[in-house]
């Protein structure tokens, strides 16, 4: 075993779930002791950024999330955010650091594993929303066993999107991870306790002798 468990990352790339609020992450962000360059992602045609002609499905914000990575980064990542922080890790294990996933399937079949459909709900608060973003996403359980950087897994024990079944899924097919229950959580867990995040994050991003 070396002396560190892994690198430590010189940006922070923050992505938000299917609301692309960009400031999603701000709370926490501003708590953060890590010195590491700061980045919130956002996703064009969601939230407040105008469409892109050129985003036009979850492959397109995985390219503009892998635009950002030309140094080590940590990923830290919100409900569908989570999906593409996995698919750029997949592709760039390399300049992934550190995971931090909260209350998302990161790729896994929710489901299968008895989570609430968000979707319609997503169509009555955002009508004028990006459809695509509403396309099924091909299951990555079988690869996530590739992902050997650290990461952290934030849940809250009140959520009925990202039930506890989708938590012990990830927690068992993702080799290195340490699963943190917030009680009383919901889904906008990571910035309704930021306080409480924020520390487990940087707890999660210093270096620890082996």
């Amino acid at each position: 075993m070396s002396d560190t468990t892994a690198a430590t990352p010189s940006r922070l790339l923050f992505l938000p779930g299917a609301t692309g609020n960009p400031d999603f992450w701000a709370p926490v962000g501003q708590l953060l002791k890590h010195p590491a360059e700061q980045r919130y992602l956002d996703y064009p045609g969601i939230g407040p950024t105008p469409a892109d002609p050129a985003v036009r499905g979850i492959d397109d914000l995985v390219a503009r999330t892998l635009a950002q990575m030309d140094r080590p980064c940590a990923l830290v990542a919100q409900s569908m955010g989570g999906v593409v922080a996995v698919r750029a890790a997949l592709q760039r294990p390399a300049l992934v650091t550190h995971l931090v996933l909260a209350v998302t399937s990161g790729g896994v079949d929710v489901a299968g594993l008895g989570g609430h459909d968000w979707r319609p709900d997503f169509l009555r608060n955002h009508p004028h929303g990006a459809r695509w973003l509403l396309a099924p996403q091909p299951d990555l359980g079988a690869r996530l066993a590739e992902l050997t950087m650290p990461v952290l897994l934030l849940w809250g024990d009140a959520d009925p999107i990202s039930p506890p079944a989708v938590r012990r899924r990830l927690a068992q097919a993702l080799p290195t991870a340490t699963l943190h229950v917030i009680a009383g959580g919901g889904h906008d867990l990571a910035r309704a306790r930021a306080e409480i995040v924020a520390p487990l994050i940087d707890a999660h991003l210093t270096p620890r002798r082996g």
